[in-house]
């Protein structure tokens, strides 16, 4: 069965050559990417008995190693390549269950190359994750969603030592979960626990499934200045835009995240859910993140510089799920040698998550979520909106992506 086929308004003149390959595993899905010298056409099918999918490339040559690839997978069991016709590159995918194949082409930006994407889904995988969800309705822990921003194609901000934004977001998101778990009535939900890509519409909806109760996305800035330095945080503005311009400009560097990690044109929603949701709800929710973004600050300076003693407003997508009390925390500048340094310290990073655990425990107590026990520990209190509503309540419409 043909999946995708992929036709310029012009004829591919020369041969293109596939100048990398590269895998990335997530756990509902595997990403295949080729690196191209210039566009190509090319078909994406399936056959059965066994499970594989096929991928022919027109004029296209093979000058790379497909044996560096960390494979198996839990997708992938195996890749091959061959020359079914004249000029025709075929990959194969041996994989091990039934996926669902989506392929997209992405044009040069940023400095990466011509890519074609390939992302295999596991229906299987995603049907479980789902009743896991639906399990966890009652739960009566407190949820905190961390996200460590970008990941797989998409490596954030660079240091000048080579240091990945990546990297330092998923180390300090890891730090900042254990600890969470290790609070009485509280549990970590991870968005992204390894290095892959996701999606940032689908980052807010996963927090959404797992019934967050607040959601903290972790980054690290990066300017021309070297010398600039300080953690600040933000949260989602009401409006969709921001008076403040270095904010702004923040927003559009963090939501272009999908073109460079790879989001097909059709893939990308909008994320504006004020239309779903009242405005008193809104404007509660809003408030509430305000009040987080400010403890969290609070914390922050006892560890480190801070860029902004204040919290900033602009419109971060990964933000959109109003109904959580969401913030954006940039640690730091990795664009500074010496907070470069510090970032990639795993001390420092333990800091930082003490910091923020700290900051939302504050929060959760000034709403009323944390109640102490007679032993001294603390407990939750039933998942609510920042207005009294429970979360379970409200009805999104929102799709999956």
């Amino acid at each position: 069965m043909l999946i995708f086929l992929w036709l310029p308004g012009y004829a591919v003149a020369s041969v293109a050559d596939v100048r990398d390959v590269r895998l990335w595993t997530a756990p509902d899905n595997t990403r295949l990417v080729l690196d191209l010298n210039k566009t190509v056409v090319y078909q994406v099918f399936r056959l059965h008995k066994p499970e594989r999918i096929v991928i022919d490339i027109e004029h296209t040559r093979l000058h790379t190693k497909l044996d560096r690839l960390p494979l198996p997978d839990p997708v992938i069991q195996s890749i091959r390549h061959g020359t079914p016709k004249k000029g025709v590159l075929r990959l194969v995918l041996d994989v091990k269950e039934v996926v669902q194949p989506r392929s997209f082409l992405l044009k040069p930006m940023q400095g990466k190359p011509y890519r074609l994407v390939i992302d295999l889904t596991r229906p299987q995988q995603a049907r479980k994750q789902a009743l896991e969800a639906s399990k966890m309705r009652d739960h009566r822990k407190l949820v905190v969603a961390v996200d460590a921003g970008h990941g797989g194609e998409d490596p954030g901000a660079i240091g000048p030592h080579k240091s990945r934004e990546k990297d330092v977001t998923l180390a300090v998101a890891k730090k900042l979960a254990a600890l969470i778990n290790n609070k009485p009535g509280m549990r970590a939900v991870l968005i992204r626990k390894g290095d892959y890509f996701v999606p940032l519409s689908k980052r807010w909806k996963l927090a959404r499934q797992a019934h967050a109760d607040m959601m903290i996305s972790i980054h690290a800035d990066s300017v021309r200045r070297g010398n600039a330095k300080g953690a600040s945080v933000y949260t989602l503005s009401e409006r969709g835009a921001t008076e403040d311009k270095a904010a702004k400009a923040l927003a559009a560097k963090e939501n272009a995240a999908d073109e460079v990690g790879g989001v097909a044109f059709d893939e990308v929603h909008d994320p504006m859910v004020s239309r779903i949701l009242g405005d008193m709800f809104r404007r509660d929710s809003l408030n509430s993140s305000q009040i987080l973004a400010e403890e969290i600050i609070g914390q922050l300076k006892q560890v480190g510089p801070i860029k902004y003693g204040t919290p900033k407003r602009a419109r971060f997508v990964v933000l959109s799920a109003m109904e959580i009390p969401s913030v954006l925390v940039e640690l730091d500048y990795l664009s500074n040698p010496s907070r470069e340094r510090k970032l990639r310290n795993a001390s420092h990073q333990k800091r930082l998550a003490s910091a923020i655990l700290d900051g939302s425990l504050n929060f959760f107590k000034k709403m009323g979520r944390l109640k102490p026990q007679k032993n001294g520990k603390q407990s939750a209190s039933m998942p609510q909106s920042p207005s009294g509503i429970a979360v379970d309540a409200i009805k999104h419409r929102s799709s999956d992506v």
